[in-house]
């Protein structure tokens, strides 16, 4: 759960789970004191020291402030792609962190060895909270239907080759 989720979540369970969870948001997860969480925010310091205090309850525009802030300074650190493939596949790959189109991405891996195992990781790795999934052109169809995040499909050219080449060698 992200850092705005869980606000969000101990707004409604108390004001003290709300307080120590800001706190903590705060100092620990964006690195800022509360007097430049409150100039980022928008919020007196006064009101925010209040808040952070237990002295006094967020209304709702003091909330959307908080939150929208934290939203602005959160790491993507649970943002990842999920690949799906076999062991064999999966320990080609040599980086699990990239960075595509100026974004850091973190590539887990989800290993399947039948189409029921690729079905099962396909779901788990939404659960999980992937953003994407890739995977083999066999379970991408079946998997599409399945989960709410984008699937791309693996489409091997050089590996294809190799492999018929091998063949060749083989058959003599």
């Amino acid at each position: 759960m992200n850092i705005s989720d869980r606000l969000i979540k101990a707004a409604f369970e108390s004001d003290e789970n709300f307080q120590i969870v800001l706190q903590r948001a705060i100092k620990e997860d964006l690195n800022m004191n509360a007097v430049d969480f409150s100039k980022e925010a928008g919020i007196p310091h006064s009101t925010l020291y209040k808040i952070l205090s237990g002295n006094r309850a967020p209304n709702i525009k003091t909330l959307r402030q908080i939150v929208s802030t934290v939203r602005k300074y959160e790491t993507p650190k649970d943002e990842f792609i999920a690949i799906i493939a076999a062991r064999m596949v999966l320990d080609t790959i040599t980086e699990t962190k990239r960075k595509i189109s100026g974004r850091l991405i973190t590539v887990k891996e989800y290993s399947a060895t039948s189409i029921e195992e690729a079905i099962i990781a396909a779901t788990r790795a939404e659960r999980d909270g992937a953003k994407a999934l890739v995977c083999a052109p066999i379970v991408s169809h079946t998997v599409e239907k399945i989960v709410s995040i984008p699937v791309t499909t693996i489409m091997p050219k050089e590996s294809i080759t190799e492999a018929i080449e091998i063949a060749m060698r083989k058959i003599g």
